[in-house]
């Protein structure tokens, strides 16, 4: 069932036509107690204040300025920054005029008196909140306790979501050329009803999906930053690289560029949604989707189309700065060397002075001073063979290393049993050899290779982007980067996968 909050409440003017130069909004409400009032707009995933009335007497609200609004929704709201109700505005509605005889909170009173589309809108609302009421009384009437009745209450809600989608698509016909026609489009969903049975006799799901993914943005118009200023552009932009498209970075590579070529270079809504996308992407918790901040880098932020989206222009190197380091650790790409110091060759590295070395002045000193001979125990990355490489970043006093390492020891002695080529390159993250060794000991890690950054030469947390460990990267016999970032729980899995292309290579 469809649930309208009354916060989302929204309208629109259509018969004042005549050009105007400034707004006027005029809103009258029955026992409002309020003395200040606020104008506010959406803007795609925020809201923010657009005027301020300080004079409210006897519920009499006037929110005036000089300038015309800019196209969307805004929001009447009160002292206590509670919403009252949501209304349109375009180019041609700048002066509204609104009136609740039964209270702020009550949509049933809500008039608007010099326009009948907006009426018209309400009259939807007042629809679907009848449905609403309906099936509330329904599943309190039946109040289903058995297998049956659960069944009842869902071919309820089916028929009413049946009747309030039906009242949109047929609201939708009678506005097709108006904003609130615009802002009904972007909150209905493009389903194909008619559906054709497959070769097995079922529903056709793939044209299902292919369909609602080819229709997913009819009749949005990207060039039209009013778009955006609604509560519904954001989530189904979100919905929409989330839940529509492939999951697969290259899938959304294609569909960033498609969504941005579809918007004005240079625009509110082509800025904001790049930002957008920038955060999501860098942010994001699934696994090789960097890859795609990395191509909104390289494609928008170094070619000079990010020009402008951030008021600090400093912001723009950061982004560059850190999709950079993100370039070497993607995905498929080959792993970069680490010239390491074995965990066992720890008393003789600090009998060199490095752990006494006070800044980095003093430690390239006695690097220099032990090279040749430091060059003779660099144990490398690239240097190890196998078919599976487990490439693990931790630290002894981390809490969740002291969890997660148990737990790689007995799935490494489990693929050893199982007759895997695994090795484990262990990278002590910090210079406490002392406990490390220790560790080792105790925990039976002797069959790993035991490494840490002894000579301070790699840098290895920026290196590998390890700013909390543990931190897992797996990686096939070519040094090549499978897997990254992920949990014990989960390598088994990933090897599973590359068993399967080794066979395939066969």
């Amino acid at each position: 069932m469809k649930r309208i909050i009354v916060a989302f409440i929204f309208y629109f003017i259509a018969n004042n036509t005549q050009a105007q130069t400034g707004y006027e909004i005029t809103i009258n409400l029955k026992n409002c107690k309020d003395s200040i009032a606020y104008l506010t707009y959406y803007q795609f995933d925020k809201t923010y204040i657009k005027d301020t009335c300080t004079a409210v007497k006897n519920g009499k609200i006037i929110f005036k300025g000089k300038t015309k609004l800019d196209k969307g929704i805004y929001s009447l709201v009160s002292q206590q920054k509670s919403i009252y109700f949501d209304f349109f505005v375009d180019d041609q509605t700048q002066k509204l005029e609104f009136q609740n005889d039964l209270g702020a909170n009550s949509i049933d009173g809500l008039t608007a008196l010099n326009s009948p589309i907006e009426n018209n809108f309400i009259d939807y609302l007042k629809f679907v909140n009848k449905q609403n009421t309906e099936f509330i009384l329904y599943k309190n009437n039946l109040a289903p306790k058995t297998k049956k009745d659960t069944l009842l209450l869902q071919d309820k809600q089916k028929e009413l979501d049946k009747k309030i989608i039906d009242y949109e698509r047929d609201f939708l016909n009678n506005h097709k050329a108006s904003f609130i026609g615009d802002v009904m489009n972007l909150k209905m969903e493009k389903i194909l009803t008619d559906i054709p049975k497959a070769s097995n006799g079922r529903p056709d799901s793939l044209l299902v999906y292919n369909y609602y993914k080819n229709h997913y943005w009819d009749n949005v118009d990207f060039k039209d930053d009013g778009i955006m200023h609604n509560p519904f552009f954001h989530n189904k932009l979100k919905k929409y690289f989330e839940s529509v498209i492939v999951t697969h970075p290259d899938s959304a590579i294609v569909e960033v560029d498609r969504i941005l070529e579809k918007t004005k270079q240079g625009s509110m809504l082509y800025k904001i949604i790049l930002s957008n996308l920038v955060y999501t992407f860098e942010s994001s918790k699934r696994m090789g989707f960097d890859k795609v901040f990395v191509h909104l880098s390289d494609q928008y932020f170094k070619t000079g189309k990010a020009s402008g989206i951030y008021d600090d222009e400093s912001v723009v190197s950061k982004i560059i700065k850190r999709a950079d380091l993100l370039k070497p650790l993607l995905i498929g790409a080959p792993a970069p060397d680490l010239a390491m110091i074995k965990a066992e060759d720890f008393p003789i590295v600090k009998n060199m002075g490095f752990e006494s070395a006070k800044n980095s002045e003093e430690a390239t000193k006695v690097y220099y001073a032990n090279v040749d001979k430091l060059n003779k125990m660099f144990y490398h990355l690239n240097s190890v063979t196998a078919d599976y490489i487990i490439l693990v970043f931790w630290d002894v006093d981390c809490g969740h290393c002291q969890k997660e390492i148990p737990k790689l020891i007995d799935l490494y002695n489990d693929l050893k049993k199982e007759k895997k080529e695994v090795k484990v390159f262990s990278v002590y993250t910090l210079h406490e050899g002392e406990k490390y060794l220790k560790y080792i000991a105790e925990k039976g890690l002797s069959e790993w290779i035991n490494v840490y950054d002894g000579a301070h030469i790699n840098n290895v947390t920026v290196k590998y982007d390890v700013t909390s460990t543990p931190v897992i990267y797996v990686l096939d016999k070519n040094k090549t980067i499978k897997a990254k970032r992920i949990g014990v729980e989960q390598i088994r899995e990933v090897l599973q996968g590359m068993e399967k292309e080794y066979q395939l290579k066969k």
